[in-house]
Protein backbone atom coordinates (compact mmCIF):
# COMPACT_ATOMS: atom_id res chain seq x y z
CA UNK A 1 0.00 0.00 0.00
CA UNK A 2 1.30 3.23 -1.17
CA UNK A 3 1.19 6.35 1.25
CA UNK A 4 0.70 8.23 -2.05
CA UNK A 5 -2.05 11.06 -1.99
CA UNK A 6 -4.58 9.93 -4.73
CA UNK A 7 -6.99 13.12 -4.43
CA UNK A 8 -5.15 16.03 -2.63
CA UNK A 9 -7.29 18.43 -0.45
CA UNK A 10 -9.06 21.09 -2.89
CA UNK A 11 -7.65 24.46 -1.47
CA UNK A 12 -9.37 26.56 -4.14
CA UNK A 13 -8.47 28.87 -6.68
CA UNK A 14 -5.03 30.31 -6.83
CA UNK A 15 -6.18 34.47 -5.54
CA UNK A 16 -3.39 36.67 -7.48
CA UNK A 17 -1.36 38.83 -4.97
CA UNK A 18 -2.09 42.93 -4.78
CA UNK A 19 0.32 44.41 -7.58
CA UNK A 20 0.48 48.05 -7.01
CA UNK A 21 0.42 49.77 -10.50
CA UNK A 22 2.87 52.11 -11.22
CA UNK A 23 2.97 54.92 -13.08
CA UNK A 24 -1.26 55.25 -13.11
CA UNK A 25 -2.83 58.29 -13.57
CA UNK A 26 -5.12 59.07 -11.06
CA UNK A 27 -8.64 59.23 -13.62
CA UNK A 28 -7.25 55.76 -14.78
CA UNK A 29 -7.08 54.82 -10.98
CA UNK A 30 -10.43 56.05 -10.26
CA UNK A 31 -11.91 54.80 -13.43
CA UNK A 32 -10.51 51.13 -12.65
CA UNK A 33 -11.87 51.31 -8.63
CA UNK A 34 -15.47 52.22 -10.24
CA UNK A 35 -15.26 48.87 -11.86
CA UNK A 36 -13.75 47.06 -9.32
CA UNK A 37 -16.11 48.43 -6.75
CA UNK A 38 -19.58 47.36 -9.17
CA UNK A 39 -17.76 43.64 -9.86
CA UNK A 40 -17.34 41.64 -7.06
CA UNK A 41 -19.23 38.64 -7.16
CA UNK A 42 -20.91 39.22 -4.14
CA UNK A 43 -24.55 41.40 -4.07
CA UNK A 44 -23.60 42.78 -0.67
CA UNK A 45 -20.32 44.49 -1.76
CA UNK A 46 -21.93 44.81 -4.84
CA UNK A 47 -24.08 47.23 -3.52
CA UNK A 48 -22.12 48.93 -0.50
CA UNK A 49 -18.91 49.50 -2.39
CA UNK A 50 -20.85 50.87 -5.71
CA UNK A 51 -22.64 53.38 -3.29
CA UNK A 52 -19.20 54.19 -1.63
CA UNK A 53 -17.58 54.34 -4.67
CA UNK A 54 -20.15 56.63 -6.58
CA UNK A 55 -20.73 59.28 -3.39
CA UNK A 56 -16.95 59.81 -2.72
CA UNK A 57 -14.44 58.52 -5.04
CA UNK A 58 -14.57 61.83 -7.50
CA UNK A 59 -13.40 63.39 -4.03
CA UNK A 60 -10.44 61.21 -3.49
CA UNK A 61 -7.23 62.48 -3.32
CA UNK A 62 -4.20 60.23 -4.68
CA UNK A 63 -3.62 59.03 -0.91
CA UNK A 64 -7.12 58.20 -0.43
CA UNK A 65 -7.51 56.23 -3.76
CA UNK A 66 -4.48 54.37 -2.57
CA UNK A 67 -5.91 53.27 0.41
CA UNK A 68 -8.77 52.45 -1.25
CA UNK A 69 -7.23 50.17 -3.57
CA UNK A 70 -5.20 48.23 -1.21
CA UNK A 71 -8.91 48.02 1.18
CA UNK A 72 -10.74 46.59 -1.63
CA UNK A 73 -7.96 44.52 -3.61
CA UNK A 74 -5.29 43.15 -1.07
CA UNK A 75 -7.65 41.02 1.42
CA UNK A 76 -8.37 37.62 -0.31
CA UNK A 77 -11.55 37.11 0.86
CA UNK A 78 -14.55 39.41 0.17
CA UNK A 79 -16.54 38.26 3.31
CA UNK A 80 -13.84 39.43 5.13
CA UNK A 81 -14.30 42.38 4.02
CA UNK A 82 -18.16 42.80 4.09
CA UNK A 83 -17.49 42.01 7.81
CA UNK A 84 -15.22 44.78 8.90
CA UNK A 85 -17.49 47.23 6.95
CA UNK A 86 -20.11 45.85 8.95
CA UNK A 87 -18.07 45.86 12.06
CA UNK A 88 -19.14 41.75 12.67
CA UNK A 89 -14.91 41.52 13.20
CA UNK A 90 -12.64 43.55 14.16
CA UNK A 91 -10.23 45.24 11.15
CA UNK A 92 -6.70 44.08 11.00
CA UNK A 93 -4.43 47.29 11.76
CA UNK A 94 -2.95 47.51 7.83
CA UNK A 95 -6.83 48.34 6.52
CA UNK A 96 -7.58 50.17 9.91
CA UNK A 97 -7.31 53.41 7.93
CA UNK A 98 -9.80 56.66 7.27
CA UNK A 99 -10.92 55.07 4.06
CA UNK A 100 -12.20 52.19 6.26
CA UNK A 101 -13.45 54.13 8.59
CA UNK A 102 -15.44 56.46 5.84
CA UNK A 103 -17.06 52.88 4.83
CA UNK A 104 -17.98 51.40 8.38
CA UNK A 105 -20.18 54.93 7.76
CA UNK A 106 -21.67 54.36 4.47
CA UNK A 107 -22.22 50.95 5.80
CA UNK A 108 -24.37 51.87 8.88
CA UNK A 109 -26.06 53.97 6.36
CA UNK A 110 -27.72 56.05 9.48
CA UNK A 111 -29.94 58.12 6.47
CA UNK A 112 -31.73 55.28 5.77
CA UNK A 113 -30.94 55.79 1.94
CA UNK A 114 -32.52 52.75 -0.60
CA UNK A 115 -29.49 51.09 -1.86
CA UNK A 116 -31.64 47.95 -3.09
CA UNK A 117 -29.21 48.09 -7.11
CA UNK A 118 -26.12 49.65 -7.59
CA UNK A 119 -26.11 53.41 -8.92
CA UNK A 120 -26.30 54.12 -12.73
CA UNK A 121 -22.62 55.29 -14.71
CA UNK A 122 -22.62 58.59 -15.64
CA UNK A 123 -22.27 59.30 -19.36
CA UNK A 124 -24.53 55.56 -19.45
Amino acid sequence: MSDRVIDPPYLGPPVPNYKVREGESVETKRSRLLYQSRKRGMLENGLLLSTFANKYLKNFDKESLELYDKLINQPSNDWDLYYWMIENQPTPEEYNNSVMDLLKEHAKNEKRDVRLRQPDLEGA
